[in-house]
């Protein structure tokens, strides 16, 4: 089995020849220049970074691609042969997204970092904070972030409702799962975006579906931009309809000095840092070991990427 490596990560070719199956790897040359076809049954690679349909068309009998990330937006899928096998590291990061989750919707109840003092306050031992307990959370979304998200919510006594493309039995006691966004809408207190960027998510989050929510809700997305409607987005925390939203993916990326976004007092925002954590390359390289293991003895690989419908 040979396996191409967009990027050479340290480590990683003597990880792989030492699995014990008969591995070769191939790091893939960086430069300007055309690239060369070569032989690849495996290949590992990113979303973004360096000229990805060249790279594919380039790999000759390839037969599977691990996509070394959690999402597949952005990649070309049209340039997959049918018996072509796609796959990703999908919920490696929801322990750490869910843990970013579980902080923004602290800091609005609790007020921080308004509620940190540096100087004596007009009075002590009053606040009018709030409690995540009894609230209710909506997930857009119900995959491995989703659940983790829930997980921790659960733990906190919230109120569970989560959307989910067709009916079923929830996987999680205390969860309700519901097919229709637009009835968790009026309920949520908190709404989380965790949905694939797909062309049917593209403006999930639009004047409508803002109307539609509970007044003073919160909206937190770590997501991807594309599910909301920036604009009417603005407009919902304008009219106070929208108490706060906290992003970590907006549009673009780098958010260019200047933006609306930077200096709204009704939102806050992180630089797609919600998956961050510790042993990051780790966490997202074991499902592609694990593939590559299960790949050489012919068994299903983990993270299979429907094509068809694009995540």
């Amino acid at each position: 089995m040979r396996i191409a490596l967009q990027h050479d990560i340290p480590g990683l070719c003597e990880q792989l020849q030492g699995l014990g199956q008969a591995v070769d790897t191939y790091v893939v040359p960086s430069g300007d220049g055309p690239l060369q076809p070569f032989a690849a049954d495996v290949l590992l690679c990113t979303v973004r970074g360096g000229d990805l349909p060249a790279l594919i068309t380039a790999c000759q009998g390839l037969r599977w691609i691990h996509v070394f990330g959690t999402g597949i937006d952005g990649f070309p899928l049209s340039l997959l042969a049918d018996d072509t096998v796609l796959t990703c590291s999908r919920g490696a990061t929801a322990t750490p997204i869910a843990e970013w989750v579980l902080s923004t919707m602290l800091a609005r109840e609790k007020q921080l970092p308004e509620r940190w003092l540096k100087e004596p306050p007009a009075s002590w031992y009053a606040a009018d904070l709030g409690c995540l307990e009894g609230k209710t959370l909506g997930i857009v979304g119900f995959g491995a972030i989703g659940q983790a998200v829930a997980r921790r919510a659960l733990a906190f006594d919230m109120q569970v409702m989560a959307t989910v493309r067709r009916h079923r039995e929830s996987p999680m006691p205390g969860v309700r799962l519901v097919e229709q966004l637009d009835s968790l809408l009026p309920q949520a207190d908190h709404l989380v975006l965790a949905l694939p960027a797909t062309p049917e998510s593209d403006g999930l989050i639009n004047a409508q579906t803002l109307a539609a929510l509970k007044p003073g809700a919160h909206l937190v997305n770590v997501s991807r931009a594309s599910l909301v409607d920036q604009g009417a987005l603005r407009t919902a925390l304008d009219t106070g309809h929208l108490a706060c939203a906290s992003l970590d993916v907006v549009d673009p990326e780098p958010l260019p000095a200047g933006h609306w976004i930077y200096s709204h007092p009704g939102i806050r925002l992180s630089a797609h840092i919600s998956w961050s954590g510790p042993n990051m390359t780790e966490r997202l390289l074991a499902p592609f070991i694990a593939n590559v293991q299960a790949f050489s003895r012919g068994e299903p690989l983990q993270g299979l990427v429907d094509k068809t419908a694009g995540y």
